[in-house]
């Protein structure tokens, strides 16, 4: 059975849309076999898609030094179904922060803490004006996660 990447993020912007499927990409490169992925909008993901998953990567934009709203809910509408289902899930962040994304990484550090989830790598934190090279920069971090789970590493 393969391995399951389920991929949450929510992309309001066309920039956010491009590390959306940038993170797709490489989730899905050829070289990686026996990994599904399935990509979710945050307000259309909930407590099943995390149950069924066996790694997971979200992304968001820094909205008032905050996550999105839309990634807000999905976790209000997901900790408690999942808390003690989904201890030790392997877990990566990416955060698009035209400022310095702390704030946006501390409150999602502070859930996933609480889920007891388990980074495989620090968050990608995408600060400032916007780089071309954040597009590659995200779909490394998600070939990284679908590639770890395909060896069994995750």
């Amino acid at each position: 059975m393969p391995k399951r990447l389920l991929i949450v993020a929510h992309a309001p912007s066309p920039n956010t849309a491009r590390l959306l499927e940038s993170a797709e990409h490489g989730a899905r490169d050829s070289r990686i076999e026996g990994v599904e992925v399935v990509v979710k909008r945050p307000l259309e993901a909930g407590p099943d898609d995390i149950r069924g998953c066996d790694a997971i990567l979200l992304g968001t934009p820094e909205n008032l030094g905050y996550m999105s709203g839309a990634l807000k809910d999905f976790f209000d509408r997901s900790y408690y179904d999942v808390l003690e289902e989904t201890q030790g899930l392997p877990c990566a962040l990416y955060v698009r922060a035209g400022r310095d994304g702390t704030g946006t990484r501390r409150a999602v550090e502070s859930i996933t803490t609480g889920l007891r989830w388990r980074w495989v790598q620090e968050p990608l934190i995408l600060r400032g004006e916007w780089q071309e090279a954040f597009v590659d920069q995200v779909e490394e971090l998600a070939m990284t996660m679908a590639a770890g789970l395909e060896a069994g590493v995750l």
